[in-house]
């Protein structure tokens, strides 16, 4: 009994500090990362999201840098109910290509790392709450609808490193509409 609860302790300790360990791009240019992105991607595994899993599809957004380092990044998605969008600033941090900014939703402070990024067709953004696994996210977003198969595939393993269930990877189909 003992070994299984050192055990179970260490797997949280280790899930719990390989987002610690998650590092930004390299030289992160957030001028160069500016403009119209797709969410083509999506690792979730909060058990609140499980039924709209296969409602979700990919969402258009827009990312602006702000004159004091901030960026502003407006989502568009398409629900039954019509288009909705949401105005997110992150807010710049001693790291490039690390942001804060504060949840509505779960009414924290959450870190965003762009993790990955060729600036011209896709990024990998790792979201998370260092305290609670439940909200961490990591998003693949590209300049299209469609990338390859192998950045695809980048952001699953990235995925599955971090400790999200294989069902918990997405990658929605387009929206209609």
């Amino acid at each position: 009994m003992r070994l299984t609860l050192f055990t179970i302790a260490m797997t949280i300790l280790l899930l719990e500090e390989s987002k610690a360990d998650v590092l930004p791009q390299k030289n992160f240019d957030v001028q160069k990362f500016a403009g119209k992105w797709y969410r083509v991607g999506l690792a979730y595994d909060s058990t609140a999201f499980v039924p709209y899993r296969d409602k979700l599809r990919i969402s258009m957004g827009m990312v602006e840098p702000q004159d004091n380092g901030n960026v502003s990044m407006t989502m568009w998605s398409i629900r039954p109910t019509g288009c909705k969008s949401k105005v997110y600033v992150y807010e710049k941090t001693a790291t490039p290509g690390v942001f804060s900014y504060f949840s509505t939703r779960h009414n924290k402070v959450k870190d965003i790392t762009v993790v990955e990024t060729n600036y011209t067709e896709y990024a990998i953004v790792f979201k998370y709450k260092k305290v609670n696994r439940e909200y961490s996210q990591v998003s693949l977003y590209g300049r299209t609808q469609k990338l390859r198969a192998d950045v695809v595939e980048k952001f699953r393993s990235f995925s599955l490193a971090r400790g999200f269930p294989k069902e918990s990877i997405l990658t929605p189909p387009p929206s209609s509409g």
